[in-house]
């Protein structure tokens, strides 16, 4: 930016002392024409101390929320310089159609003599962070300028810092003005010369028109003039007694010529002058404006040698010059700089929030706010939580961060990374967006289990089962380097697949669940840790046509809550459940009787717990885990949802959040 250069470099010239650090609050980096967002400090500061450096330039834009449609848009102001504003939209349009970015509904252009408006509309329930940060990812709306300050110093060529091109610069102002000065002073010597011989033919005006007349031609009359002596007269003789030795004296100018003791020489180049005189210059005014003019380049000269011969008012000079060029020509900033958002991740951008996160059988995953549902008393009916298709139910629910990493482990044994803020956000009665979309899953490949990740510690483990009771641990770590294309998580016999994961630090009890209503206690020591690729162990020993269908790590504080298929459970103290080896059939959690069903879920409760119940419908009941009755592990439990005909539980979440409900509200259901 001009007004910042200028600023700069009179800053260096008051205080030549001054470091880049100081000289980059003065000049905070590249201003570019057509606006834009330059992203992040840490290319400036490396060009500005180096010479070299790179640059990120974003374009600008803003969200907008219709308040009719509750939908959101992307609105671009301004875009990196050089773009052309016709082949990005081009070039979003190509992406979307080729299903490359996703979640735009509609791109327009609005722009007119205002300026630029490219209007981005979004789909419902999408997050217009996520998406304009994969346009960053995937046009030129994000462009990369490269920082090569090169130079000639001395006829060198040279990379320069921040400090040194000012400097450079500065003195290049120095040699310029140095030399234009000696330019302007040596035209005005010359101009005084002239003057100088203009004085004398006045002196002498009769005699010359004399010698004019009778010479044939300008070149006899000039030589005439200039081999002659002629009279001074008064007004030459005041002129030069008045000046400095040699101040108005051309250096070309030999010394026989000009005023030698009372008579004055006329040289070739004053003779010239004086046969171009026009003839009204002979008049009394103009010879007082040929005295008058002479004094004034008089000044002019003394003046052009305080220049050179004092450094400061040669510098004053300078400055006082580019304060002009500022007032004239300079303008406020136009490129914004933003601090170092080039290093911040993606979820710097979300806000961090609990959301319920769901995977519908049929592979459609959505989030809803945590808070969009409010407890029920036990044996609510509910409301839809999921608009699910023919044969379809919700096969996956947790609570997450938007934060959170979802390690997706599929059927074919391996496993995706998902953050949650990439699920879209939708609304109760929609069905969320399709996994293929989210994760690039192969054809047969569905998820069969999920787990959430806040870090990846090195002392932590993930401990996985199977349906055939198959157990295995793995450290932690080796899930922490994601694959756009996942990594194989486990080795999996035919027709098995997984049930549960939990993360375990050495020294916890594992429980399993069987469909069968039994339940096995183990410490986590007895399972080795293991690769990535292993079978792993047995952790449970089966009847027939049965299958382990949950697994959780048991605190002391903690109680086992068990749901059958025909929505009956029942909440026991995990205590009673003594810990034994792993790979026994078990022993019994709840009565898979007639009235409730096999066993369908399993999970651990704490005081002031609530859970999320799902049945095949897409139906979803909230409702206080405090609520449902504590019995031993040899029953068959009390009604905790009630279904419609034909309708089965499925599935179960722990919620470590207490409701908001006032008290004597029975049945408040789903907002």
């Amino acid at each position: 930016n001009l007004k910042e250069v200028v600023q700069g470099c009179l800053a260096l010239i008051e205080n030549s002392d001054l470091g880049i650090d100081e000289l980059m609050q003065i000049i905070p980096g590249p201003d570019f024409p057509t606006g834009g967002i330059i992203n992040g400090r840490a290319g400036i500061i490396e060009a500005y101390k180096t010479g070299r450096g790179r640059i990120y330039v974003r374009a600008k834009a803003d969200i907008e929320i219709d308040e009719r449609t509750n939908r959101e848009s992307i609105i671009i102001s301004e875009i990196p310089y050089q773009l052309n504003k016709s082949r990005l939209i081009e070039k979003i349009a190509e992406l979307v159609k080729d299903k490359k970015l996703e979640g735009i509904a509609e791109l327009r252009d609005e722009s007119d003599k205002d300026g630029m408006r490219i209007v981005i509309d979004l789909k419902r329930g999408e997050i217009s962070e996520v998406v304009l940060n994969n346009l960053y990812a995937q046009t030129q709306m994000q462009s990369v300028f490269g920082i090569n300050i090169v130079a000639l110093v001395d006829d060198q060529p040279k990379i320069l810092n921040l400090k040194e091109v000012l400097e450079a610069f500065i003195r290049h102002r120095q040699e310029i003005v140095t030399r234009r000065t000696l330019y302007l002073m040596r035209k005005a010597r010359d101009r005084a010369h002239s003057l100088e011989g203009f004085a004398v033919a006045l002196a002498n005006i009769d005699e010359i028109i004399q010698i004019i007349k009778k010479s044939s031609t300008a070149s006899e009359a000039r030589e005439t003039l200039v081999s002659k002596t002629w009279s001074p007269g008064e007004n030459v003789l005041k002129m030069l007694s008045e000046l400095e030795p040699g101040l108005a004296r051309p250096e070309w100018l030999d010394d026989a010529f000009g005023l030698n003791k009372d008579r004055y020489k006329i040289s070739p180049e004053q003779a010239r002058d004086i046969l171009d005189l026009r003839l009204h210059r002979l008049t009394g005014m103009e010879h007082e404006k040929i005295i008058e003019e002479f004094h004034q380049k008089l000044t002019e000269i003394a003046g052009y040698q305080e220049i050179l011969g004092n450094s400061q008012i040669l510098m004053d000079l300078i400055k006082n010059e580019l304060e002009e060029i500022q007032e004239e020509f300079g303008d406020e900033r136009r490129t914004e700089i933003c601090e170092s958002s080039h290093d911040l991740t993606l979820e710097d951008l979300i806000s961090e929030e609990d959301r319920v996160v769901t995977i519908s059988n049929g592979g459609y995953a959505k989030t809803q706010p945590l808070d969009d549902y409010q407890a029920q008393r036990r044996g609510g009916m509910g409301k839809s939580a999921t608009a699910v298709k023919d044969e379809d139910f919700v096969e996956h629910l947790l609570i997450a961060s938007t934060h959170s990493t979802i390690l997706c482990f599929t059927n074919l044994g391996k496993v995706y990374w998902l953050k949650v803020f990439q699920i879209p956000l939708a609304g109760r009665n929609s069905r969320g967006r399709p996994v293929v979309n989210l994760l690039p899953l192969d054809e047969g490949e569905r998820i069969s289990s999920i787990l959430p990740i806040d870090d990846y510690s090195n002392e932590k483990s993930i401990v996985m089962s199977t349906a055939n009771g198959t157990v295995k641990k793995t450290n932690l770590k080796e899930y922490s380097r994601p694959r756009s294309v996942g990594l194989r998580a486990v080795d999996l016999a035919e027709g098995d697949y997984l049930v549960g994961t939990e993360i375990v630090d050495g020294s916890k009890d594992i429980m399993l669940f069987s469909s069968e209503g039994k339940a096995v206690r183990f410490r986590e020591s007895d399972v080795r840790a293991m690769g990535r690729v292993a079978k792993g162990v047995r952790g449970m020993r089966l009847g027939q046509e049965h299958k382990v269908i949950s697994m959780l790590i048991p605190a002391t504080d903690g109680f086992l809550l068990a749901v059958c298929e025909n929505g009956f459970g029942k909440r026991t103290d995990l205590n009673e459940f003594p810990t034994k080896g792993r790979g026994g059939k078990g022993m019994i959690a709840i009565q898979a009787s007639d009235r409730n069903g096999p066993l369908v879920g399993a999970t651990q409760l704490f005081p002031g717990d609530e859970i999320m119940l799902i049945s095949d419908q897409g139906t979803m009941v909230r409702t206080r885990g405090d609520e449902i009755s504590i019995v031993g592990r040899n029953t068959q439990g009390v009604r905790i949802i009630r279904l419609k005909e034909n309708e089965h539980l499925v599935r179960l979440a722990r919620i470590s959040e207490p409701s908001d409900e006032s008290p004597g509200q029975d049945n408040l259901e789903t907002e």
